[in-house]
């Protein structure tokens, strides 16, 4: 369980980062992009290339991390076959609870099915 844990704080970050360097890009209508000196690595088209390279690698890992999460998941929650068996060793209970009491007194009328229905109107 601590390493279903681990693995989920994993991938909050991973996908917090994600957030952040998608809306860190710059779009057409401008977006969120941080500029920053017009030449050198981190100009307009280095960064966009590093923005580009870090989205992709992100979202690798954050795929990759779903999929790992979810054979861990199964491994923790999974675990026990189904059985197709019925138990046929168990008594039959009797049929009729008041006479089983032998008091002697007779039993009641059977219920027709519209006194068991709890909607039906009451006509008395």
């Amino acid at each position: 369980m601590s390493l279903f844990l681990f693995l989920t704080v994993v991938q909050a970050i991973i996908a917090a980062a994600l957030v952040a360097v998608i809306l860190m890009q710059r779009s057409e209508g401008g977006g969120l992009g941080i500029g920053g000196s017009p030449g050198g690595v981190m100009g307009a088209r280095g960064s966009a290339d590093f923005l580009t390279r870090s989205t992709r690698w992100l979202a690798i890992a954050f795929v990759a991390m779903s999929i790992l999460l979810a054979a861990v998941a199964v491994d923790a929650t999974g675990g026990g076959e189904i059985s197709s068996d019925l138990d046929r060793n168990v008594d039959a209970a009797p049929a009729d609870p008041l006479a089983a009491q032998g008091d002697g007194a007779a039993a009641p009328a059977p219920a027709t099915p519209a006194d068991n229905d709890p909607l039906s109107e009451s006509t008395e």
